[in-house]
């Protein structure tokens, strides 16, 4: 197994020691920053969520540099990348910081995706990520990382600013969808 595959396992395995950190209620105490308090869990739970999110671009470069495109990197990468911005979804759902109506557009957009490329893929066509939908991704790891960190800092200043992120990333997730369907719907055409 190459680097960037072990990488991608990484990230998958760190998804649930994250999960553990936001929802679990551990006597890790609170941080007090600016009458802002933080539970230290909740702060560690953002890091491994940073670090999970920052391996994608790590596994994607180093597989690209040193040649270590693989199916199975093909297909891991990907999943890695789904079951992480799942979790990061559904834990904020359970802590009641994010609206539910918010996570299934941006899930039922990723299955939607993910769908199309597979019937692509079967008839031999690679779909690749749009410029769009690397936008998108920049704006939901961005937001998911405020919002698992309480807003903070940006809560000092009473300044919502997970959420306008996360607003963003909603709107990125309808606009690349749309347009990720619009430009491949040869894919439909030729496998119906």
């Amino acid at each position: 197994m190459n680097l960037p595959n072990k990488i991608s396992i990484a990230r998958i395995c760190l998804i649930p020691i994250f999960m553990v950190f936001l929802l679990v209620p551990l006597p890790l105490g609170t941080w007090d920053i600016y009458g802002e308090v933080l539970p230290i869990s909740h702060v560690l739970g953002c890091l491994l969520f940073v670090i999970a999110a920052a391996t994608d671009w790590l596994d994607g470069y180093l597989a690209r540099k040193y040649n270590l495109i693989s199916n199975f990197g093909k297909f891991l990468d990907p999943l890695a990348d789904k079951l992480l911005v799942t979790a990061a979804l559904l834990s904020l759902i359970e802590l009641q910081m994010l609206p539910a109506w918010m996570a299934i557009i941006i899930l039922s957009r990723e299955f939607a995706v993910t769908g199309m490329r597979l019937v692509a893929a079967a008839d031999g066509h690679v779909i690749a990520a749009s410029p769009l939908g690397k936008w998108k991704t920049l704006f939901q790891m961005a937001a998911l990382a405020v919002l698992l960190l309480h807003n903070f800092p940006f809560s000092i200043w009473n300044i919502p600013v997970g959420m306008l992120l996360m607003w963003i990333a909603v709107l990125l997730t309808i606009i690349s969808g749309i347009d990720y369907f619009l430009k491949n719907r040869h894919v439909f055409k030729h496998s119906m």
